[in-house]
Protein backbone atom coordinates (compact mmCIF):
# COMPACT_ATOMS: atom_id res chain seq x y z
CA UNK A 1 0.00 0.00 0.00
CA UNK A 2 1.41 3.38 -1.02
CA UNK A 3 1.68 5.81 1.89
CA UNK A 4 1.12 9.44 0.94
CA UNK A 5 4.06 11.65 1.94
CA UNK A 6 3.21 13.87 4.93
CA UNK A 7 4.89 17.15 5.87
CA UNK A 8 3.93 18.87 9.09
CA UNK A 9 5.15 22.29 10.18
CA UNK A 10 5.24 22.84 13.94
CA UNK A 11 5.52 26.58 14.58
CA UNK A 12 5.85 25.96 18.33
CA UNK A 13 5.56 29.09 20.53
CA UNK A 14 6.50 31.58 17.82
CA UNK A 15 4.88 34.38 15.88
CA UNK A 16 2.99 37.65 15.88
CA UNK A 17 -0.03 38.50 13.75
CA UNK A 18 2.20 40.17 11.15
CA UNK A 19 4.72 37.33 11.16
CA UNK A 20 1.99 34.71 10.81
CA UNK A 21 0.46 36.59 7.88
CA UNK A 22 3.86 36.68 6.16
CA UNK A 23 4.37 32.92 6.64
CA UNK A 24 0.90 32.16 5.28
CA UNK A 25 1.44 34.45 2.29
CA UNK A 26 4.72 32.68 1.55
CA UNK A 27 2.98 29.29 1.71
CA UNK A 28 0.02 30.45 -0.38
CA UNK A 29 2.31 31.71 -3.13
CA UNK A 30 4.53 28.64 -3.22
CA UNK A 31 4.44 25.99 -5.90
CA UNK A 32 4.39 22.53 -4.34
CA UNK A 33 3.50 19.00 -5.49
CA UNK A 34 -0.19 18.19 -5.73
CA UNK A 35 -2.32 16.81 -2.91
CA UNK A 36 -2.13 13.29 -4.32
CA UNK A 37 1.67 13.37 -3.78
CA UNK A 38 2.01 15.19 -0.46
CA UNK A 39 -0.21 16.10 2.49
CA UNK A 40 0.80 19.35 4.18
CA UNK A 41 -0.31 20.35 7.68
CA UNK A 42 0.85 23.46 9.55
CA UNK A 43 0.54 23.92 13.29
CA UNK A 44 0.39 27.51 14.59
CA UNK A 45 0.01 28.46 18.24
CA UNK A 46 -3.58 28.24 19.52
CA UNK A 47 -4.18 32.00 19.39
CA UNK A 48 -3.47 32.11 15.64
CA UNK A 49 -5.55 29.09 14.60
CA UNK A 50 -8.59 31.08 13.37
CA UNK A 51 -6.39 33.59 11.53
CA UNK A 52 -4.43 30.89 9.73
CA UNK A 53 -7.60 28.93 8.96
CA UNK A 54 -9.11 32.02 7.35
CA UNK A 55 -6.07 32.81 5.19
CA UNK A 56 -4.33 29.52 4.37
CA UNK A 57 -4.67 27.83 0.98
CA UNK A 58 -7.30 25.10 0.87
CA UNK A 59 -4.92 22.26 -0.03
CA UNK A 60 -2.99 22.70 3.25
CA UNK A 61 -4.55 21.61 6.55
CA UNK A 62 -4.08 22.91 10.10
CA UNK A 63 -3.13 21.21 13.36
CA UNK A 64 -3.24 22.38 16.95
CA UNK A 65 -0.10 21.76 19.00
CA UNK A 66 -1.87 20.07 21.90
CA UNK A 67 -5.28 19.42 23.46
CA UNK A 68 -6.64 18.35 26.82
CA UNK A 69 -6.99 14.70 27.81
CA UNK A 70 -10.77 14.73 28.26
CA UNK A 71 -13.86 16.88 27.86
CA UNK A 72 -13.40 20.53 28.75
CA UNK A 73 -14.40 22.12 32.05
CA UNK A 74 -12.48 23.44 35.05
CA UNK A 75 -9.05 23.07 33.46
CA UNK A 76 -7.60 26.57 33.36
CA UNK A 77 -5.32 27.21 30.42
CA UNK A 78 -6.24 24.06 28.51
CA UNK A 79 -7.89 23.63 25.11
CA UNK A 80 -10.29 20.74 24.56
CA UNK A 81 -10.58 18.48 21.54
CA UNK A 82 -14.21 19.61 21.25
CA UNK A 83 -13.08 23.23 20.87
CA UNK A 84 -10.74 22.27 18.03
CA UNK A 85 -13.51 20.37 16.28
CA UNK A 86 -15.80 23.39 16.74
CA UNK A 87 -13.16 25.62 15.13
CA UNK A 88 -12.83 23.24 12.20
CA UNK A 89 -9.25 22.24 13.03
CA UNK A 90 -8.78 18.66 11.77
CA UNK A 91 -5.37 17.71 13.26
CA UNK A 92 -3.58 17.87 16.60
CA UNK A 93 0.02 17.14 17.63
CA UNK A 94 0.24 15.06 20.82
CA UNK A 95 3.14 13.75 22.86
CA UNK A 96 5.78 16.13 21.56
CA UNK A 97 9.01 15.64 23.49
CA UNK A 98 8.97 19.24 24.70
CA UNK A 99 5.70 18.52 26.48
CA UNK A 100 6.89 15.14 27.71
CA UNK A 101 10.09 16.62 29.18
CA UNK A 102 9.12 20.16 30.20
CA UNK A 103 5.58 19.42 31.40
CA UNK A 104 6.04 15.85 32.59
CA UNK A 105 3.55 14.20 30.23
CA UNK A 106 3.89 10.45 30.73
CA UNK A 107 3.41 7.72 28.14
CA UNK A 108 0.00 6.87 29.62
CA UNK A 109 -1.11 10.50 29.73
CA UNK A 110 -0.13 11.02 26.10
CA UNK A 111 -1.91 7.79 25.15
CA UNK A 112 -5.07 8.95 26.94
CA UNK A 113 -4.89 12.22 25.00
CA UNK A 114 -4.51 10.38 21.70
CA UNK A 115 -7.46 8.13 22.45
CA UNK A 116 -9.71 11.00 23.46
CA UNK A 117 -8.75 13.21 20.50
CA UNK A 118 -9.48 10.37 18.07
CA UNK A 119 -12.82 9.70 19.77
CA UNK A 120 -13.83 13.30 19.06
CA UNK A 121 -12.98 13.02 15.38
CA UNK A 122 -9.56 14.65 15.34
CA UNK A 123 -6.63 13.23 13.41
CA UNK A 124 -3.45 12.89 15.47
CA UNK A 125 0.27 13.36 14.89
CA UNK A 126 1.56 11.22 17.77
CA UNK A 127 5.20 11.83 18.70
CA UNK A 128 7.72 9.34 20.06
CA UNK A 129 11.46 9.58 20.55
CA UNK A 130 14.45 8.93 22.78
CA UNK A 131 16.90 11.20 24.62
CA UNK A 132 20.63 11.22 23.92
CA UNK A 133 21.28 9.26 27.13
CA UNK A 134 18.78 6.60 26.06
CA UNK A 135 20.33 6.34 22.60
CA UNK A 136 23.85 6.04 24.02
CA UNK A 137 22.60 3.34 26.39
CA UNK A 138 21.31 1.37 23.40
CA UNK A 139 17.68 1.58 24.51
CA UNK A 140 16.21 3.59 21.61
CA UNK A 141 13.84 0.86 20.42
CA UNK A 142 12.76 -0.02 23.97
CA UNK A 143 11.82 3.62 24.59
CA UNK A 144 9.91 4.25 21.36
CA UNK A 145 8.23 0.83 21.57
CA UNK A 146 7.00 1.62 25.09
CA UNK A 147 5.68 5.00 23.94
CA UNK A 148 3.92 3.38 20.98
CA UNK A 149 2.60 0.49 23.09
CA UNK A 150 0.91 2.92 25.48
CA UNK A 151 -0.92 4.50 22.53
CA UNK A 152 -1.81 1.13 20.98
CA UNK A 153 -3.48 0.04 24.22
CA UNK A 154 -5.86 3.02 24.14
CA UNK A 155 -7.01 2.93 20.52
CA UNK A 156 -8.67 0.50 18.12
CA UNK A 157 -8.13 2.18 14.76
CA UNK A 158 -4.91 3.63 13.32
CA UNK A 159 -6.42 5.21 10.20
CA UNK A 160 -6.27 8.75 11.61
CA UNK A 161 -2.83 8.56 13.21
CA UNK A 162 0.52 9.66 11.84
CA UNK A 163 3.42 8.47 14.00
CA UNK A 164 6.26 10.99 14.31
CA UNK A 165 9.68 9.72 15.35
CA UNK A 166 11.56 12.63 16.86
CA UNK A 167 14.88 11.83 18.55
CA UNK A 168 14.99 14.33 21.39
CA UNK A 169 18.70 14.92 20.91
CA UNK A 170 18.07 16.16 17.36
CA UNK A 171 15.25 18.62 18.06
CA UNK A 172 16.39 22.22 17.71
CA UNK A 173 20.00 21.24 18.29
CA UNK A 174 21.21 21.29 14.71
CA UNK A 175 22.06 17.62 15.11
CA UNK A 176 20.13 15.28 12.87
CA UNK A 177 19.78 11.53 12.77
CA UNK A 178 21.57 10.15 9.75
CA UNK A 179 19.28 8.73 7.09
CA UNK A 180 20.41 5.26 8.18
CA UNK A 181 19.62 5.99 11.85
CA UNK A 182 16.17 7.32 10.96
CA UNK A 183 15.43 4.37 8.68
CA UNK A 184 16.56 1.91 11.36
CA UNK A 185 14.09 3.27 13.95
CA UNK A 186 11.27 3.59 11.41
CA UNK A 187 11.77 -0.04 10.39
CA UNK A 188 11.78 -1.00 14.07
CA UNK A 189 8.52 0.85 14.69
CA UNK A 190 6.91 -0.74 11.64
CA UNK A 191 8.06 -4.16 12.81
CA UNK A 192 6.58 -3.47 16.26
CA UNK A 193 3.26 -2.46 14.72
CA UNK A 194 3.27 -5.62 12.60
CA UNK A 195 3.92 -7.86 15.59
CA UNK A 196 1.67 -6.21 18.16
CA UNK A 197 -1.08 -4.51 16.15
CA UNK A 198 -1.37 -5.92 12.63
CA UNK A 199 0.57 -6.19 9.40
CA UNK A 200 -2.06 -4.01 7.71
CA UNK A 201 -1.58 -1.20 10.24
CA UNK A 202 2.20 -1.57 9.92
CA UNK A 203 2.14 -1.20 6.15
CA UNK A 204 -0.41 1.64 6.03
CA UNK A 205 0.59 3.85 8.98
CA UNK A 206 2.76 6.78 8.03
CA UNK A 207 5.88 7.15 10.16
CA UNK A 208 7.46 10.56 9.74
CA UNK A 209 10.78 11.93 10.99
CA UNK A 210 11.37 15.10 13.00
CA UNK A 211 14.58 16.56 14.31
CA UNK A 212 16.44 19.43 12.62
CA UNK A 213 15.03 18.64 9.17
CA UNK A 214 16.04 21.32 6.69
CA UNK A 215 16.45 22.04 2.99
CA UNK A 216 19.93 20.49 2.94
CA UNK A 217 19.08 17.08 4.41
CA UNK A 218 15.42 16.50 3.49
CA UNK A 219 15.91 14.74 0.15
CA UNK A 220 18.33 12.16 1.51
CA UNK A 221 16.04 11.48 4.47
CA UNK A 222 12.96 11.30 2.20
CA UNK A 223 14.67 8.69 0.06
CA UNK A 224 14.64 6.20 2.94
CA UNK A 225 11.92 3.61 2.25
CA UNK A 226 10.29 3.80 5.68
CA UNK A 227 10.49 7.59 6.14
CA UNK A 228 7.03 8.77 5.08
CA UNK A 229 7.55 12.47 5.60
CA UNK A 230 8.59 15.02 8.21
CA UNK A 231 7.50 16.99 11.24
CA UNK A 232 9.47 20.20 10.81
CA UNK A 233 10.21 22.69 13.58
CA UNK A 234 12.24 25.87 13.04
CA UNK A 235 12.52 25.44 9.28
CA UNK A 236 8.72 25.52 8.95
CA UNK A 237 8.85 29.24 9.74
CA UNK A 238 11.15 29.89 6.78
CA UNK A 239 10.96 29.67 2.97
CA UNK A 240 12.97 26.44 3.11
CA UNK A 241 9.80 24.71 4.34
CA UNK A 242 8.67 24.78 0.71
CA UNK A 243 11.87 22.94 -0.29
CA UNK A 244 11.10 20.31 2.34
CA UNK A 245 7.55 19.89 1.01
CA UNK A 246 8.98 19.42 -2.48
CA UNK A 247 11.17 16.55 -1.25
CA UNK A 248 7.98 14.43 -1.50
CA UNK A 249 8.80 14.07 -5.19
CA UNK A 250 11.67 11.79 -4.21
CA UNK A 251 9.02 9.20 -3.32
CA UNK A 252 6.74 9.82 -6.30
CA UNK A 253 9.62 9.34 -8.72
CA UNK A 254 10.55 5.93 -7.31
Amino acid sequence: MARKFFVGGNWKCNGTIDHVKKIVTMLNESEVPSEDIVEVVVSPPFVFLPLVKALLRSDFAIAAQNCWVRRGGAFTGEISAEMLVNLGIPWVILGHSERRSLLGESNDFVADKVGYALSQGLMVIACVGETLEQREAGSTMDVVAAQTKAIAEKITHWTNIVLAYEPVWAIGTGKVATPAQAQEVHVGLRKWLSEYVSSEVASSTRIIYGGSVNAANCKELAAQPDVDGFLVGGASLKPEFVVIIKSATVKSSD
